[in-house]
């Protein structure tokens, strides 16, 4: 097995002692990769700020920055195959269920929603995910 960390300018550096994400060579030959994310908030990596908004501006860069973080391993988010959402409050599931599902084809992956006590500065929402190549 084959694991390298995976870095981009195209989404937002770590913030602590993590990678933005793992490639994982599961063959000899490379033939089945898997990526895997830290999860993802919506920080502009430009600025390194929030983007403006509210959940669904935050949904839309979280996602950018997973897609962005993907592409580096030749995959997109219809590579995805599960992803976690955590979200400040179940009052914005809606919002965040009505962008996300813009962005993944059918089937969508599987999903788990959890809400939490907090999120990394101040974030509404934040998403991880497992690709496969």
């Amino acid at each position: 097995m084959n694991r390298r960390a995976i870095e981009t300018p195209g989404a937002p550096g770590a913030i602590g002692p993590y990678s933005q994400g793992i490639a994982v060579d599961t063959s000899p030959h490379g033939a089945s990769r898997w990526a895997v994310t830290a999860g993802q908030i919506g920080l502009d990596p430009a600025t390194g700020d929030l983007v403006p908004g509210g959940v669904a501006e935050q949904t839309e860069r979280a996602l950018a920055n997973l897609a962005a973080i993907l592409e580096t391993q030749g995959m997109g988010l219809a590579n995805v195959v599960k992803t976690t959402v955590f979200l400040l409050t179940m009052d914005d599931f809606a919002a965040m269920n009505e962008v996300y599902a813009k962005h993944f084809p059918a089937p969508p992956p599987a999903r788990t929603t959890v809400a939490v006590a907090g999120l990394p500065k101040g974030g509404r929402v934040e998403i991880e995910a497992w690709a496969v190549l």
